[in-house]
């Protein structure tokens, strides 16, 4: 099939991408190169596709509507997967802005293109942030997710309830993910893990939020990318249907920094801070309605993934 992917530049869009290539599906993609962080980071990755039989890169932005519209008639996928936004919870804090552009008015052009297109199927990023403050575990799709807690969160909630629309008025299958904490070769550089990894390199001391006591559901980017795959090509879905992806076992934080630093091999130094504003204490993803229509099965342990995070990190940046 043909598949148009938005954010190949991206972490887990350009893990995406090759995956589907692997496959044997071609690959349109789509990224604005923005510099919410490392350009050159997004230029590898995307460099590493450019090369690859199947693949075809444009460069552009979400806001820019005419260029979606064109992209799609041009290339005419049947499917299209829609992982690009602004990312970040603390950015979100302080560039607001970003966020109604690229995550409100792009999803919503996203949506105006695949149902003038006739797409058959839109799958599209969400995110675990929507559970808000939300005190029962694990979060499951069908609890009130009405009071986010950051802009970001507001913004990907506000995504999904677009798509419901769509769905509702024109028949748009639309399939909405949830991700939790993804991290892996490639990943990104405003996340715990890469932020953790430098630091202790550096022999600097890494910025521990509420004194440590956090969970997250660390969810390895390989198992991520089967749940999107499934999300695109499983049969039998509801036209609108919502997916946690996360690996139903939350760690402690803390557990999360001395296997970081065993692996290192070194001593980590800490600065114990309180919790930042809009950041959560937990996120636990149930998982089960994704194991039931998805065939969902996560299957990577934080102590054999972030080894192999570590082994890429410290290959990419020739350590």
């Amino acid at each position: 099939m043909k598949i148009f992917v938005t954010g190949t530049a991206g972490f887990i869009g350009s893990q995406l991408a090759h995956s589907l290539l692997d496959d044997g599906h071609e690959v349109v993609g789509l990224d604005n190169f923005n510099d919410y962080y490392n350009v050159q980071l997004k230029l590898d990755r995307h460099a590493r596709l450019e090369g690859r039989k199947g693949y075809t890169g444009i460069r552009g932005d979400l806001t820019d509507y005419e260029l979606l519209t064109d992209a799609v008639k041009l290339h005419q996928p049947q499917l299209v997967c829609h992982l690009a936004a602004q990312a970040g919870v603390r950015y979100s804090l302080t560039h607001p802005f970003a966020y109604q552009k690229a995550n409100l008015e792009g999803h919503l052009n996203i949506l105006e293109v695949c149902r003038h297109a006739k797409i058959s199927r839109l799958v599209y990023a969400s995110s675990s942030s929507v559970y808000g403050g939300n005190k029962k575990v694990p979060f499951s799709e069908s609890d009130p997710v009405d009071n986010p807690i950051s802009l970001y969160a507001a913004t990907k909630k506000a995504d999904e309830l677009m798509s419901h629309t769509y769905s509702h008025l024109y028949g748009l299958q639309t399939v909405g993910l949830r991700f939790f904490t993804v991290y892996g070769p490639w990943g990104r550089p405003d996340m715990a893990m890469w932020m953790f990894t430098k630091a202790m390199l550096a022999g600097e001391p890494i910025q521990v939020f509420n004194h440590g006591d956090m969970k997250r559901d660390f969810t390895y980017v390989d198992n991520i990318i089967a749940g999107i795959k499934a999300s695109l090509f499983t049969a039998g879905l509801d036209p609108y249907e919502i997916f946690n992806l996360g690996n139903n076992n939350p760690e402690n934080l803390m557990d999360m920094i001395r296997l970081i630093a065993k692996t290192l091999g070194v001593e980590p130094k800490m600065e114990m801070l309180p919790m930042q504003p809009g950041d959560v204490p937990a996120t636990y993803a149930d998982i089960s309605k994704a194991h039931k229509k998805l065939g969902y099965t996560p299957h990577t342990p934080i102590a054999e993934g972030i080894p192999k995070f570590v082994k890429w990190y410290k290959e990419y940046h020739r350590i």
